[in-house]
């Protein structure tokens, strides 16, 4: 016969065994927002720490990335990575001074941005649904009614959140037809690398110049009337596993550690592995030289040859402004006409060939354009850098090249 409380109820314990039940906030809120994206979200299932979804707002845009994403053509500039756009290009895991061109494409007939219906975060509800399922079969067999109360009460909880937390992704769409610049932009990350994306204007709208949205499936009086709900389920199982027999308590314990364990793994994965991005198709525009360069100098002027256009480091203050840097700019403009814009020249290798402009002596010759005026020392005054537009940090002059000034330009942008 299946038993509540033995004893009567002056047994009813309220002491912290769901304590397990709570902890992994951060674990979980690291792909909260994604999770809820899914429809696994609907799935009755054990979830750590579900307090830290049971919110009284929900977020209206996804997180922006730091970053600054300027048109080489329209001269539009935004002072932050969307979200989508960041976890598409991954551009923050790129060494220092990395200039690398993407052409972004998208293909229609694969489905719209969403969440990996074969991610980890769905094995993670699966998982969590398999833990429920066995306890519930564990409370019947060893007959107590409360760890079976408190295992329905806290699976249903995360479908009650699943209900009030579940969203869809709203890309925006450019409405207008009439003839635009070519939507092509440059990303420059604060490590000094630049990301060159050839697009239309279309897809450029949807991932770099509008924030996304999230459209929620309830409103915001049905989303506090759910979270209200989602509170009482959650205080009545707790107090519920409390009352549990010893063994059943080990065993929700015991499901409580391997769920935390495995949100923290998949907290750790790249968070590329979470989304389903197959609507948009990259590919890597090969230049001669490899990505890679030794200094800034060396990776704006190769940006810029990319771009064949310097009015966009300008526009975003990546390079400073100053007379001597604005002569550089200047002569960079002057090489890049000089030479025509097709045919692309290509190596041996296919890969595509810039240029040959030696920028740091360039950049030399503007900042001294009398050699004796040039310092015998790289070190300078702080007045001196302020001039140059940099806010140095952590400057080491043993990496400062011929020019002088890239790593405080870096600096001044991280």
């Amino acid at each position: 016969m299946m038993k509540f409380l033995s004893g009567g109820f002056s047994n009813l314990q309220l002491d912290i065994v769901g304590f397990l039940a709570i902890l992994g906030e951060g674990s979980v809120l690291a792909n909260a927002q994604v999770s809820s994206l899914s429809n696994f979200s609907y799935l009755p299932r054990l979830l750590p720490a579900p307090q830290a979804l049971i919110k009284t707002s929900r977020p209206e845009r996804l997180a922006p990335s730091t970053g600054k994403v300027v048109g080489s053509k329209s001269g539009g500039i935004r002072h932050q990575l969307n979200h989508v756009a960041h976890i598409l290009h991954s551009g923050h895991s790129l060494a220092e001074y990395t200039v690398r061109c993407v052409r972004l494409t998208k293909n229609n007939d694969n489905p719209p941005v969403q969440a990996s219906a074969s991610g980890p975060l769905t094995w993670l509800s699966v998982l969590g649904c398999a833990m429920s399922v066995i306890l519930v079969v564990l409370s019947v067999y060893y007959e107590d009614g409360m760890a079976l109360l408190a295992i329905i009460l806290l699976s249903f909880l995360s479908t009650i959140i699943g209900v009030g937390s579940k969203w869809v992704l709203e890309l925006p769409r450019r409405k207008a037809t009439r003839t635009v610049p070519a939507g092509d932009v440059v990303i420059f990350y604060p490590q000094g690398a630049f990301m060159v994306i050839r697009c239309d204007e279309d897809i450029a709208r949807e991932l770099y110049w509008a924030p996304e949205k999230c459209h929620y499936m309830v409103d915001v009086q049905m989303y506090r009337f759910i979270s209200l709900t989602g509170t009482i389920l959650l205080m009545f199982g707790v107090i519920a596993l409390a009352n549990a027999q010893l063994t059943l308590q080990i065993f929700v314990g015991a499901a409580y550690i391997i769920l935390n364990a495995a949100y923290w793994l998949v907290a750790a994965l790249p968070p590329t592995m979470h989304w389903d991005l197959s609507l948009y198709e990259t590919r890597v525009e090969r230049y001669a030289g490899g990505d890679l360069n030794d200094n800034f100098t060396q990776a704006l002027w190769k940006a810029i040859a990319i771009t064949r256009a310097t009015k966009w480091a300008r526009i975003a203050d990546i390079a400073p402004e100053t007379d001597q840097w604005n002569h550089w700019l200047a002569k960079a403009q002057a090489e890049i006409d000089s030479e025509p814009v097709e045919p692309l020249k290509r190596d041996e290798n296919g890969d595509i060939l810039l240029p040959e402009w030696d920028c740091q002596k360039a950049l030399s010759d503007s900042l001294y354009p009398d050699e004796q005026e040039k310092p015998r020392t790289l070190r300078r005054s702080s007045a001196t850098l302020n001039a140059a537009g940099s806010l140095a940090r952590d400057f080491d002059e043993a990496n400062v090249g011929e020019d002088g000034v890239y790593a405080n330009t870096v600096a001044e942008q991280g």
